[in-house]
Parts: structure tokens; sequence; C-alpha cells
């Protein structure tokens, strides 16, 4: 096609910080599962934003931590990958002011005597800073998106543009907020820009290359991630058992029939999930049915088990049935 472009664009962050956020903005669809919990993408997700001259594919990635586990470490694995052979990284970062040790340090704070508006020195964090160490080695454009830009005053905002801009040489730097879509077209635009001319890879109304069974079994691990206690999520691994669609009477779309089990880790996690007279799975199943038949566009019978599987994140027998290692 004359003058058409294409390309793939990593997101690439910390835990956190609205890359699924910003991939299900541009695509208009829940492609990649979205919770206030951190590590909630385990994999690369690709979703397929096509324009009228171009076709982006966005690469979704697990925020980069200190890995607890062999699922951790494929987690980081599954994020620094991503960056080879792409045309384009986004890199993801929040400007909210903390004072945690892993993240910003105020310098200079104001005496009770100074001003009521103070300019506040911003300090990269040491997250981040390790995160650039790696960046420096990537040779495509890196571009920094700066999300919940409308949570920080603009002082602040030019303060973090700063540091950043002082520290790494990016292609481009842009404010935005990818949960209500601020500024987000001006780094569509810039993308445009970087990618090369190139091929349709994908039909123009596909917009993701993850089957229905693996975004199904994601979505019912976002409802365990919103709902469950603090420890317990991340140890839950979701199963699609079966998939079939019951043929309908009349011109009513089929039922979507759709059996699938949780494992955790531990008999007493096991008891909190299902809840008492089983609540919460009956909550889990109830939102996530919802969000599937949205998903596959009919109705759906869902039924959802619960099995212990101990340790299974550092088992490679079981990561590798969960998906997450590749097979010998």
């Amino acid at each position: 096609m004359k003058n058409f472009a294409s390309g793939f664009v990593t997101l690439i962050g910390r835990p956190n910080v609205g890359k699924s956020t910003l991939m299900n903005h541009f695509i208009g669809e829940k492609i990649s599962i979205v919770t206030s919990k951190p590590q909630t993408t385990r994999n690369q997700i690709r979703a397929i934003l096509t324009g009228d001259d171009y076709q982006m594919i966005f690469i979704d990635t697990p925020g980069l931590h200190t890995p607890k586990n062999k699922l951790g470490n494929f987690m980081v694995r599954q994020a620094l990958t991503s960056l080879e052979a792409v045309d384009a990284v986004v890199y993801m970062v929040e400007p909210k002011l903390r004072t945690d040790k892993l993240a910003q340090t105020i310098a200079n704070a104001p005496t009770a005597s100074e001003s009521a508006n103070p300019v506040i020195k911003f300090a990269i964090p040491d997250g981040d800073k390790a995160i650039l160490d790696k960046l420096a080695k990537v040779k495509t454009p890196i571009f920094l998106a700066i999300n919940k830009s409308d949570t920080v005053a603009k002082p602040e905002l030019l303060n973090i543009i700063a540091a950043y801009s002082q520290a790494f040489n990016f292609a481009e730097i842009i404010p935005l907020s990818a949960l209500t879509g601020d500024n987000t077209s001006a780094l569509l635009t810039a993308l445009r820009g970087v990618l090369p001319p190139g091929p349709l890879y994908f039909p123009e109304d596909q917009i993701t290359d993850q089957p229905e069974r693996q975004i199904t079994a994601e979505i019912i691990r976002e409802k365990a991630l919103t709902f469950l206690q603090e420890e317990i999520p991340h140890g839950v691994a979701v199963e699609i058992s079966s998939f079939k669609e019951r043929a309908a009477k009349g011109k009513t779309p089929p039922l979507v029939s759709i059996g699938a089990t949780l494992y955790c880790e531990r008999d007493s996690h096991k008891a909190i999930i299902i809840g008492k007279q089983g609540a919460m799975l009956k909550r889990i199943g109830a939102t996530a049915r919802k969000d599937i038949e949205t998903l596959v566009g009919s109705p759906v019978f869902l039924e959802l088990w619960v099995k212990v599987k101990k340790n299974w994140r550092d088992s490679d027998f079981l990561l590798r049935n969960f998906g997450f290692l590749p097979e010998n």
C-alpha cells in the first residue's frame, strides 16, 4: 500500500504505571486486564491499531520489578525481550511524589517561613534509573510518556520533565492521562511519525492476536485481583477447561458455555477465594461473565472451580502448563 506505515511499539515501565490502560484506550476495547494492584500483566499482550495509513502493533509488557520467584523472572524476561526488533518504545512513568525508598526524593523542602508554593526538585527513582540504564542499549526511538500528569501541579510536572530530559535523550517527552485520554493523541502522532513503510500485518478489523480463551482467562484473573486480599491474587492462575457454543433457537445468539479453574497455592487461599457459602467465587464469576459477554458478543454460562497447586510459581512444570514457559 502506497504511503502506508506499520510497525511494533513496546510499552514498558514499572508495575502499575498505566501501560495496559493506555493500550486499551488506543484500541477502544479491553485487551489487557487492568487493576490497581502491581504485576497484573504477566505476559506480552499484543493489540492492533489500524488507521487510514498505518498499523501499530502495541506490545503490553509486565511491569519491571525485582522478581521473587520463577514466575517473576519470566515476567521480567518478557518485558526486556520486548525491546528487541521493535520500531519504537514507549517508556511510561508516573509523576506521583512518593517518600518510599524506591521512589522520588524531594530536595530543598521549604520551611514554614518560605513560600507557600515552593519549587520542588525532582529526583528520578532508583527503579526508573535502572530501567533507563537498560534502555540506553536500545537503538530504536524511545518516547517518555508521563502518565497521570493531571495529578500534579504544572511547576512539579515541568521539574519532572526536566529531570528525565537531562537523564536520557528521549525522542520526545509527552505528559498524558491514559485514563481520561488527555494528550494521548500527541503520543499517537509522534509514534506514527517514526513508523517505517510496511505492510498490513493483520486484517483491518483485528484488534489483538490473543485467542478468546486467553483473554477470557485474563478477565477472570482480573476479577480475582480486584476482589481478593493483597497477598492472594498474585498466587492465582486461571485455566480454561472448556469453551463451547450451544445452539440457540431463532435469531438469539448462541450461548457460550465456559468452564474455568482458578489455581492457588494454599488451602487457606482456596477457602478465601470460594468465600462463605461460595459468595466470593460467585462475585468473581458474575462480574467476569459481564465482560466476557462483551468480548464474545453472546450470552455466557460461566462455571468456576478452585484447586490448590502448591508453590506453582516456582514449578517449571506448572509454569509451562499455564503457558508461562516454552515447551522443551
